[in-house]
């Protein structure tokens, strides 16, 4: 670990309540471990932990980033804001919709909009959806999908406003399979419970569904491209709030029958031994070597999105999860994928599959015109990062 990734888990610590003392660093380093920050989402809770060191050191780049917090957390108010009106609105409606992540999660924090969410997630009945359409339109959302009523997950956003809500017909893609268990049937019995929140009561999923849901997410991102600490901080945050009301052996069990029981075992190590969290469930007593996930985690930033080549090594590492064949067979039939698994980005497949020739030369071209326009985009380092991550992916017996 690079002496700015040690500082970035330390400051991490403090915010989270450590009494431990703000790490000294260069004005160089303070740069580079905002970068990180920034990247996984975190920047006002580091900031706020090592705000005095930082206002020391470099008293430019304290200021700058101070009015960039300022506003990201203002900006985070008048979103969770609007989320409850929102909310309200479905429920008024006669809609059921569960809140899962996002402002459940934010609610753990010791300051909840330093903890900042992109969007949040409503999961309804498929049969209510129309009925939440009508709601969120009226209100003034929009949705980019063009036939919403035949995707799992339909995102909305309002002109003017940094409100993004994404709609989940079903927690994940139907059909994701792991190990041969569909990730959708884990929750087709899941109970719900109502968390008080300030401003107001939410309906969400029962601790022992939510916390199998937020491993399971973590893992989906995993096998795409990675996750960020802050994933691993929400959910070490819910394991100690809701940990009594949790049955952690089911949690386990479930793990187990999509191979991620050792993956669960090391992000809950990473809690213990880099966080300055207490043991929690039944994770001690499996032994895992953490610090390869903890690699992989800082380098990918928040949801696997640090950098396109990163991004692009899914490809391979979901061929090797789905065919279980390691590299370099799964490099090939990534680079080569059957018919079936474009239809999504090529429809016309579905009736023409003779074509899938074509369909791979049109693939090819956009990602070489994409490498063009970005520098973060490499075929190489895509071919070089997925190798590696099909390795991680053996390494905790997933593969």
């Amino acid at each position: 670990m690079t002496p700015v990734q040690d500082a970035f888990l330390s400051l991490l610590r403090i915010s989270l309540g450590s009494a431990e003392a703000p790490p000294e660093l260069t004005a160089e380093q303070w740069v580079s471990l905002f970068e990180l920050a920034q990247a996984h989402k975190l920047l006002p809770m580091v900031f706020e932990a090592g705000y005095g060191q930082i206002s020391r050191v470099a008293p430019a780049l304290a200021a700058s980033a101070k009015h960039r917090v300022r506003d990201r957390v203002i900006l985070q108010t008048i979103r969770t804001a609007e989320f409850l009106e929102l909310y309200r609105a479905l429920e008024e409606a006669g809609a059921t919709p569960l809140v899962v992540k996002g402002i459940v999660c934010r609610q753990l924090y010791p300051r909840a909009d330093h903890r900042p969410s992109a969007d949040e997630d409503l999961w309804i009945p498929p049969e209510q959806f129309s009925l939440c359409h009508g709601v969120m339109t009226r209100l003034g959302l929009v949705t980019g999908e063009t036939d919403p009523d035949g995707v799992y997950e339909v995102p909305y956003r309002r002109a003017g406003s940094s409100l993004y809500i994404e709609l989940h017909k079903h927690l994940f893609p139907p059909g994701f399979r792991v190990a041969d268990s569909e990730l959708n049937g884990f929750f087709a019995n899941a109970r719900h419970v109502i968390e008080q929140v300030p401003g107001g009561a939410l309906r969400t999923l029962h601790p022992t569904d939510h916390m199998t849901y937020l491993l399971f997410h973590a893992f989906k991102h995993f096998l795409h491209s990675g996750f960020g600490i802050r994933q691993i901080c929400d959910i070490l945050l819910f394991a100690h709030r809701h940990g009594g009301a949790i049955d952690w052996e089911r949690v386990r069990l479930s793990c187990r029958a999509i191979r991620a029981e050792k993956f669960a075992a090391a992000l809950f190590a990473i809690g213990t031994r880099h966080l300055g969290f207490g043991p929690v469930g039944p994770w001690g007593s499996l032994y895992a070597d953490e610090k390869p996930l903890l690699h992989d985690v800082l380098c990918a930033g928040v949801y696997g999105s640090a950098d396109l080549s990163r991004q692009h090594s899914s490809t391979i590492t979901l061929e090797a999860v789905s065919t279980r064949k390691k590299a370099p067979a799964g490099i090939l039939a990534a680079a080569f994928p059957t018919a079936k698994r474009l239809e999504g980005r090529y429809p016309w497949l579905k009736k023409q599959p003779w074509l899938l020739p074509v369909a791979w030369t049109s693939r090819m071209a956009d990602y070489l015109r994409e490498t063009k326009r970005r520098p973060d985009s490499s075929l190489a380092d895509a071919l070089k990062i997925g190798t590696e991550r099909v390795e991680l992916l053996k390494r905790y017996d997933i593969l």
